[in-house]
């Protein structure tokens, strides 16, 4: 069994920051790719960033590239989710996830096998 806690979210001003953190537990990240997806009210869970297993592959939805930065800490058993120059329209919640079938990023929402509850991020102009 894996559990994935999600914090950090906040209300947050346009143009602000805030890192998000996933604790994991019940696995090390050993292996295991990571990332975050996030959805809006009445839309569907989207993708925002993956990282490898080593930290040295990295991908990220074009809405969020430059701004976000993913990175994990396989010794605390950590992700994070770096968001700087928040918009309103990264509103949502937040999901961690983890894909424990590779170790390499990738965006395909069917294969990660464990989700956290979320944790919600919400910009205000």
């Amino acid at each position: 069994q894996v559990q994935l806690v999600e914090s950090g979210g906040a209300l947050v001003q346009a143009g602000g920051s805030l890192r998000l953190s996933c604790a994991a537990s019940g696995r090390t990240f050993s292996s295991y790719t990571m990332g975050w997806f996030r959805q809006a009210p009445g839309k569907e869970r989207e993708f925002v960033a993956a990282i490898s297993w080593s930290g040295g592959r990295t991908g990220y939805a074009d809405s969020v590239k430059g701004r976000f930065t993913i990175s994990r800490d396989n010794a605390k058993n950590t992700l994070y989710l770096q968001m700087n120059s928040l918009k309103p329209e990264d509103t949502a919640v937040y999901y961690c996830a983890l894909d424990q079938g590779t170790w390499l990023p990738h965006a395909s929402r069917q294969d990660y096998d464990y989700w956290g509850q979320g944790t919600q991020v919400t910009v205000s102009s």
